[in-house]
């Protein structure tokens, strides 16, 4: 296409052939016109490669908006234009707010182009772009429905995604387009649950709401058979009033039926989503803490959910809005719930500050936790909220406190007296209101207060407030029998005043002549034709109508003698007392913590919450199949035995590290960790007979061993660590290997073994201190063994053997073992530890206690004369993430004797200091160790092919570069690897090129990869680059290989 005359004025009024017309006049123009195919050419300069032909069109575009044309028709094809560019942007919050932007407008000719740019960006490399997409999900369906199918296969793939910050915002996008398809979440499961501790506040609440509805559906109810469970003995103190109520032939009818059902076994996956929401009780957000209450008021057993009270007990202290919230949802639990709040009775106490709504709540939630124990306390509350100047409160009160003589029979006269004694009250609000709960109390035994009764007639001369007269007169005429002197007297007074009445109180004057007339005719029957000759012309047609009724009732007549024999049946018959109810009584087949919940009506998109099933649906569904490529070769089965490097279960870990492992495989680790724990055992008794005999063949001399120690030493340090060969990619998610190779693990199993046959506190000399290459393992052997010289390798072979997996046991382990840079650290002098001398050093083995933690190495040496006793870490004052596990207490020191111990530290992926105290019986040392970054990971091995795909998926702000120039004494290969991976403990990574080195690493406590890639050009600068999520490590990580590289 050849490119078009720019536009000017002077052919404004003119068009060639196949252009618009562009007329001064807007009538003039292609508005009218019947070419309806007037704008191809510009859609053809809107789509060219051209930027000059697409300016152009733009101009003339806006040329003709700017005369009044349509060019709606043109839209799609400028919003390609204008937003295409910039989601292919190399910035990622460009082509975020790209999309953003595209899927904010409400134009249903552009959803081609939105759904493509959902789907490209769904794909992206970005999480941020990727949760940007989930976001335009919902908006895409809202303006056109009919792509939900399509909708469903990008939340399917977003469902995949293993990034906390997308987590969120496809569940989001779930709930919003097809919520119905609970299939999509199986195979994803696990991984929520997992990954919900570390999704953001509003994620977590979607989440946690989603899978409320998800476990309704595929677990069984826990309350089911709930006397065989093992907290059964607890179940009677957060049971209700009706398990209370029972008598004991039902509980007798209930245990034998029992035996015939199959005993309720808590699913896994369940037990999961308990485990891993019940720390989000602690969260600083008040929607986080409600919907985790939620899903165990719901889910869990009746013996955990008291739980959740103390965590909602502490939103009290909120501002309004959320204590309005909370209050509600409380207040629907402590009607079925009532023992786990019983403990924080005071916690509901009404302060005067209080706004009403939330004052009334208040009385709502002390009156359902009221019982007979702690009913004079809640009385003597109700007293003092009486004499407040909120008149609805004080409404609520009175009313409260007739529910509580309702429910707890043996205050119920304290309350009825009480109530009467308000009668007095100058406040006529007071007075009508508790007329109005009098008057239910006495339909319990109206017969034993006749004198309440006659009380109450006098009170119609003052009390003005309609309700209470209506009250009144219904009292009256309902128990006419036990005031006969009264009952006509108060007809009278009220057919003097009935034309002035509220209609409320005009029915109950009728009632009551309808009453008196059936009862006393002889005395009321002129009345009571009177009052009906008045209701019969009353503007009220309710009025008139009840006034005909009443009178063919009542009055015989030869037309209505037949209602007139059955008229005391129907004004007079029996009526039962009223129950007073919670008006949150039924609110809890809402789910809890909803806007319907809190409208106690069903509001527009509320999903229903599901039904427990009879059967449990099959478990499998859950189940995620592990890929061909990933299952273990026959060497790694029995590494498979020891438990990952970062496995969240407790107890020793083998030196394996997880590179491929995945959230949802964590419910697996846990079900293996049975079979694991009794091969180790086996595998430490092998370990054990081996290791006596090694330690047959001792050093005849300390001097010589020195020297051979010191050559391994360097021979260590020269050698670097080894890596695995490419057998290592086809390792398992679950037990992927470490930096050390097998025989390594070997040695160090027996390290341990030997270890755990050791004492604490064992002793050596100074001497077998010094010379003994097992320093940085936590035991000190009581002597070394002779290296043979077929034994020592040299620098150079262990360089070539890199990268392979040894399998010739002729090699020292020790060669190949980490050894951390720093070496050992003086934690504390001599002169002020008063002859104590404490050293450190970071061993990089797994800690056995914790495999997040970092393991350091403490060396203790007394040089005074006297015995140091009771050596123990202090109380620790650490900031906020830092953990430390203490050594077991070192008992005594003697002169001149040294021991070790092993400490570890969860230094929070941060090398922030952690600031502790070393005690003694008599002394205390503030000391402080400060991790450098290197030492805060540990080895991850991969195959080239993973490795460029994490490394892809970490770009942007997750890569820092820098460039350095090599010194000639780093050039080689042995030399760089040493550098690295002495300043780091990272695992090397087999590369295609000489000149590329790779290494990786995840950070010990959040598991974050860490990807280190140096490109050692032969001539000119070489380039070190850095992958990470946690962009302060890999900033602090390149600073430091750049120095241990350069110097």
């Amino acid at each position: 296409m050849s490119a078009a005359p720019a536009y000017s004025e002077d052919k404004a009024g003119s068009a060639g052939p196949g252009e618009p017309e562009y007329g001064h006049d807007p009538a003039s123009g292609g508005i009218f016109s019947s070419d309806y195919k007037r704008h191809d050419d510009l859609k053809e300069m809107l789509d060219t490669n051209k930027d000059s032909l697409k300016l152009e069109a733009m101009k003339r575009i806006v040329a003709m908006i700017a005369r009044g044309k349509n060019a709606s028709d043109l839209f799609p094809a400028v919003v390609k234009n204008v937003a295409c560019k910039n989601i292919e942007d190399p910035n990622q919050l460009i082509r975020a707010s790209a999309l953003r932007v595209l899927s904010s407008i409400r134009v249903p000719i552009i959803v081609p182009i939105m759904m493509l740019a959902i789907k490209e960006a769904a794909s992206d490399m970005s999480p941020y772009v990727r949760k940007t997409a989930a976001h335009a999900i919902p908006k895409l369906y809202s303006l056109d429905s009919d792509q939900k199918d399509q909708l469903i296969e990008v939340i399917e793939k977003l469902l995949a995604d293993k990034t906390t910050l997308v987590a969120g915002s496809v569940v989001m996008a779930f709930e919003e387009v097809c919520p119905e398809r609970i299939d999509l979440i199986h195979k994803n499961y696990r991984k929520l649950c997992n990954l919900l501790i570390d999704v953001e506040e509003w994620g977590q609440v979607v989440i946690i709401s989603m899978l409320t509805r998800y476990a309704r559906t595929q677990f069984l109810s826990p309350t089911q058979n709930e006397s065989l469970l093992e907290e059964s003995p607890e179940k009677a103190f957060y049971g209700s009033e009706e398990d209370e109520a029972k008598g004991p032939g039902s509980g007798e009818a209930a245990t034998a039926a029992l035996p015939a059902r199959k005993p309720y076994v808590m699913d896994p996956d369940h037990r999961l989503l308990l485990r891993n929401t019940k720390p989000l009780l602690q969260s600083r957000s008040a929607a986080v803490v409600m919907a985790v209450a939620q899903l165990y008021f719901h889910l869990a057993p009746k013996a955990e959910v008291g739980v959740i009270a103390k965590a909602l007990v502490r939103l009290l202290r909120s501002h309004s809005e959320v204590q309005y919230v909370v209050l509600q949802n409380v207040a629907t639990m402590s009607i079925k719930r009532r023992g786990m709040f019983e403990p924080y009775l005071k916690s509901f106490y009404i302060r005067s500050t209080d706004p009403t709504q939330i004052k009334i709540l208040k009385l709502e939630v002390l009156t359902n936790l009221a019982n007979e124990t702690n009913i004079p306390t809640v009385l003597r509350e109700f007293q003092t909220y009486i004499r407040s100047m909120d008149k609805d409160f004080v409404a609520a009160t009175i009313q409260a406190i007739g529910r509580c003589a309702t429910n707890i029979g043996r205050v119920r006269d304290t309350c009825l007296s009480g109530l009467v004694q308000l009668l007095s009250n100058r406040d006529e609000l007071v007075v009508a209101e508790s007329v109005v709960v009098i008057k239910k109390l006495l339909q319990m035994q109206p017969a034993q207060h006749e004198e309440i009764i006659k009380h109450l007639a006098k009170l119609t001369d003052n009390i003005q407030v309609p309700m209470a007269r209506a009250s009144i007169l219904w009292l009256i005429g309902e128990y006419c029998e036990h005031v006969p002197k009264i009952a006509p007297d108060v007809l009278r007074k009220m057919a003097k005043s009935f034309t002035a009445e509220e209609d409320i109180v005009k029915l109950q004057v009728i009632n009551l002549a309808a009453k008196l007339y059936l009862t006393n005719s002889k005395q009321t029957k002129l009345l009571t034709q009177y009052v009906l000759s008045l209701a019969k012309y009353d503007q009220n047609y309710d009025i008139r109508d009840r006034a005909r009724f009443t009178r063919q009732l009542i009055v015989p007549s030869e037309q209505g003698g037949a209602f007139s024999r059955h008229a005391k049946r129907l004004f007079l018959a029996p009526k039962p007392a009223p129950v007073l109810e919670s008006s949150f009584k039924d609110r809890d087949h809402f789910q809890l913590g909803s806007l319907s919940h809190l409208l106690n009506a069903k509001a527009t998109g509320y999903q229903e919450l599901p039904d427990w099933p009879e059967e449990a649906p099959d478990p499998s569904v859950r189940n995620v199949e592990v890929p061909e490529w990933t299952k273990c070769s026959s060497r790694e089965r029995r590494k498979e035995k020891e438990k990952p490097f970062y496995s969240d279960s407790e107890g020793e870990s083998g030196p394996t590290e997880s590179a491929d492992s995945e959230p949802e495989s964590e419910s697996e680790s846990d079900s293996e960790s049975g079979s694991g724990a009794s091969s180790s055992e086996s595998d430490n008794e092998d370990q054990d007979e081996d290791e006596d005999k090694g330690r047959g063949s001792a050093s005849e001399s300390e001097g010589e061993g020195e020297k051979k120690m010191k050559k391994r030493k360097k021979g260590s340090e020269g050698a670097g660590e080894g890596s695995s060969s490419d057998d290592d990619s086809d390792s398992s998610s679950d037990s992927s290997e470490s930096e050390e190779t097998s025989e390594t693990e070997e040695e160090q199993a027996e390290a341990t073994a030997w270890r755990r046959k050791t004492p604490p506190s064992s002793k050596s000399t100074p001497a077998a201190k010094e010379i003994s290459l097992l320093d940085l393992e936590d035991f000190t052997p009581p002597s070394v063994q002779p290296v043979s010289p077929a034994t020592v390798v040299s620098a150079s072979l262990v360089a070539d053997l890199e990268g392979l997996t040894l399998t010739d046991s002729s090699l020292v382990p020790s060669l190949l073992s980490p050894v951390s840079s720093a070496g050992r650290q003086e934690l504390l002098h001599r002169v002020a530890g008063e002859g104590l001398a404490v050293d450190y050093a970071f061993s990089r083995q797994p800690f056995s206690g914790d495999p997040h933690m970092v393991s350091v190495h403490i060396y203790f040496s007394n040089s005074s004369e006297t015995p140091i006793r009771g050596l123990r870490v202090g109380t620790p004052k650490l900031p906020a993430g830092i953990s430390i596990q203490e050594f077991p207490e070192i008992e005594s020191l003697a002169p001149g004797e040294s021991t070790t111990a092993v400490l570890g530290i969860n230094f929070c992926d941060s090398t922030q200091a952690a600031n502790f105290q070393l005690c003694t019986q008599t002394r205390q040392f503030y000391v402080c160790i400060q991790p450098p970054v290197g030492e805060l990971m540990a080895p991850v091995f991969m195959s080239e092919n993973e490795f460029k795909k994490e490394q892809g998926k970490l770009m942007g702000m997750n890569e820092i570069t820098e460039k350095l120039l090599l010194p000639d004494c780093c050039r080689s290969d042995h030399a760089v690897v040493q550098r690295v991976t002495a300043t780091a403990h990272l695992g090397r990574v087999p590369c295609g090129t000489s000149e590329e080195y790779r290494f990786a690493g995840r950070t010990l406590s959040s598991g974050s990869l860490v990807l280190l890639t140096l490109d050692a050009r032969p001539a000119g600068a070489a380039q070190l680059t850095v992958n990470s999520e946690k962009m302060v490590i890999g900033t602090m990580l390149v600073k430091d290989v750049i120095q241990a590289l350069t110097q």
